[in-house]
C-alpha cells in the first residue's frame, strides 16, 4: 500500500506520519527529539522516516520545517535550532536517500495550507493565518493559492515593524510583532514589569511563561491582563495592515498563546476595528481559532504533497 510520509520539524521534536492517498487519518505516527547526542539531525530524521514507512511504498515525502527556505530548491537557508542547517539541501538529501519526490515548505506557511484544506479555513479562498507561540509565524492563501513569493520566503508576518525602535526581536531587528506579541514577549514583559516593582501574583516565580501569565490573568492579575491587552493591541494593529494588503475573508489564529482565547482576541478585534481604513474590510470577516492543533504542520505537509503530486500528474 502506498502512502505519503509527512514530516514536521520543530524546535524540540520531529514527527513523521504516514497518510493514505485519501483522508487525513494517519496510519502510523512517531516522534523523536530534534536535537540529541545520537547522530546528526538529518540521519536521525531519515531513520524516523524509515521507521514509519516500514514495508509500505512511499509515494512522496513532504516536510514542514522552520527557518527561511526555498521550496523550489528545497534548500533550508538557515534553521537557528538545527546545528549545521545553513544552506542545507534538505530536499536533495532526502530524495537521494528515499528515491521518491520530496517537497519542503516553511512550517507556518504549511500550517496555513493545512488549515485551509482540512481545518478552520475550509470554504475560503483568501485566508490569513498567524501562529502565536514562542515566536510568530504566518501564512497567506490568496485566490486559492499559497503565497510563497519569489524565493519562497513570503508571509513572515511576525517580522513586520509595529513599534519602531521597540524590543529586540529574535531575528536581531527591533520592534517586530514577534518581539512584542509572541508568548516569549508576553512573558518577558511581565517579568520586566515585576523587576521594576509592579505587583503581581507571579512575583517571585522563576521563568514565567505565557501560559502562567494567562492563568494569572484569569485570576484577575492586573499586570498579566495588561500584558495580553498590549500583545493583542499590537497584533490587531498588524492584522489591520494585513487586511489592507491581502483582504482575506478569514483570519485564523493558531499556536499555544492563541488558546488564551478572548484574553488575546478581544483586544485584537478592538484594535482591528479601530484601525481599518474602512469598515468594508470587516464585511463578513471571520476571526477564529485554528482547528488542527499540533497536527497543523503534518497536515500542511500532507496538503503540500497532494497539491504537488497533482501538478506532476499528467492528468493533474
Amino acid at each position: 500500500m502506498s502512502g505519503i510520509i509527512a514530516v514536521d520539524i520543530g524546535g524540540t521534536q520531529i514527527r513523521a506520519a504516514v497518510y493514505p492517498q485519501q483522508g487525513i487519518t494517519s496510519t502510523r505516527v512517531r516522534r523523536i527529539a530534534t536535537v540529541s547526542g545520537e547522530g546528526s539531525v538529518f540521519d536521525r530524521m531519515a531513520a524516523l522516516i524509515e521507521s514509519v514507512r516500514l514495508d509500505e511504498t512511499a509515494e512522496a515525502v513532504s516536510v514542514a520545517t522552520a527557518g527561511p527556505l526555498d521550496p523550489e530548491t528545497g534548500i533550508v537557508i538557515e534553521a537557528a535550532n538545527i546545528p549545521g542547517w545553513k544552506d542545507f539541501p534538505l530536499r536533495d538529501r532526502l530524495a537521494e536517500r528515499f528515491g521518491v519526490p520530496v517537497f519542503v515548505g516553511n512550517d507556518a506557511n504549511l500550517a496555513a495550507l493545512g488549515e485551509w484544506k482540512y481545518g478552520a479555513g475550509q470554504g475560503h479562498n483568501d485566508l490569513l493565518y498567524l501562529t502565536i507561540s514562542t515566536g510568530i509565524g504566518g501564512g497567506v492563501i490568496s485566490h486559492g493559492r499559497l503565497l510563497e513569493g519569489a524565493h519562497g520566503m513570503a508571509a513572515e508576518l511576525g517580522h513586520v515593524v509595529v513599534l519602531p525602535d521597540g524590543p529586540l526581536c529574535s531575528c536581531g531587528q527591533r520592534g517586530h510583532l514577534e518581539a512584542i506579541a509572541s508568548g516569549t514577549a508576553i512573558a518577558r514583559y511581565v517579568s520586566e514589569e515585576i523587576a521594576g516593582g509592579r505587583p503581581s501574583r507571579l512575583a517571585g516565580a522563576a521563568n514565567i511563561s505565557a501560559r502562567e501569565a494567562a492563568g494569572a490573568a484569569a485570576q484577575g492579575d492586573e499586570l498579566a491582563r495588561e500584558a495580553f491587552q498590549r500583545a493583542g493591541k499590537y497584533l490587531g494593529q498588524a492584522v489591520a495592515g494585513f487586511l489592507h494588503i491581502f483582504n482575506p475573508s478569514i483570519v485564523i489564529f493558531g499556536g499555544g498563546v492563541s488558546l488564551s482565547g478572548a484574553l488575546l482576541l478581544d483586544p485584537v478585534r478592538a484594535s482591528v476595528q479601530r484601525l481599518v481604513m474602512t469598515p468594508a474590510y470587516l464585511d463578513g470577516l471571520q476571526i477564529v481559532l485554528a482547528r488542527l492543533g499540533d497536527d497543523a504542520g503534518l497536515l500542511g505537509a500532507l496538503a503540500q504533497a497532494r497539491i504537488k503530486l497533482s501538478e506532476l500528474s499528467p492528468t493533474g
